[in-house]
């Protein structure tokens, strides 16, 4: 993957940080995001899909353990790359990071040279994921999620990004029964506002496209993927 490729999200909620550390992995040649608080990190995050987050701790609307929480809740960002950079380096700030579900854990002050060099180190754990991420095989139908495209049977089917996001969301645990809420904050996320009938339209076309009895409608709840027909 191409360093123009990779997206690193920086939360912080002091201006001078974002400012220098922001320059600084520009410079190296990423793509960089910013957000002043952990509730804002979350909205961007469902939006960029980021490849890195490096989250402060103390910061004002949702503090960053409990954004690092959520994010890790969120099934399109399962595989993001978390790491705190935070002055905060007691022992019990650094357990309490890696117990919501953090990845590396870096204290400030650090030079702009040793950061990149852990970011890089942090970046290469893409590689060891990135084929496998690439393309899931459920049954006979295979998604590559790089191309958006998805075979059955070995029949190449192309679909538009946002029916492609939804099937890939409800193919990622097959049985398990999405909620409409949950479908619509990960799929469309703050982009529009978008009506439950949204859904039903796309899951239509994914039911003529795919296979009608694939997809199971939940009653008032959602919906769920499922390999075989259940009655």
């Amino acid at each position: 993957m191409k360093k123009s490729d990779i997206k690193i999200l920086l939360v912080d909620d002091e201006p001078d940080i974002l400012e220098i550390v922001g320059y600084n992995l520009k410079n190296e040649g990423y793509q960089v995001f910013t957000a002043t608080n952990g509730l804002e990190a979350l909205k961007t995050a469902k939006k960029v899909i980021p490849h890195l987050i490096l989250l402060d701790i103390m910061m004002p609307e949702m503090d960053g353990i409990e954004a690092c929480e959520k994010i890790r809740k969120v099934t399109t960002l399962e595989h993001v790359i978390i790491s705190f950079l935070t002055a905060r380096g007691e022992d019990y700030s650094q357990v309490a990071g890696f117990d919501a579900g953090a990845d590396d854990y870096i204290t400030k002050p650090i030079k702009p040279k040793v950061l990149l060099s852990k970011v890089k180190s942090l970046l290469r754990r893409l590689k060891n994921t990135e084929d496998q991420d690439t393309s899931t095989t459920i049954g006979d139908i295979v998604i590559n999620r790089e191309e958006y495209v998805v075979f059955k049977n070995n029949k190449k089917i192309v679909l538009p990004k946002k029916e492609f996001e939804l099937f890939s969301l409800l193919t990622s645990k097959p049985g398990k029964v999405f909620k409409r809420e949950t479908i619509l904050d990960t799929v469309w996320g703050n982009e529009v506002v978008v009506g439950g009938r949204t859904i039903d339209v796309h899951i239509r076309k994914l039911r003529e496209k795919i296979g009608d009895d694939h997809f199971k409608t939940i009653k008032g709840v959602g919906y769920k993927f499922v390999l075989e027909d259940e009655d």
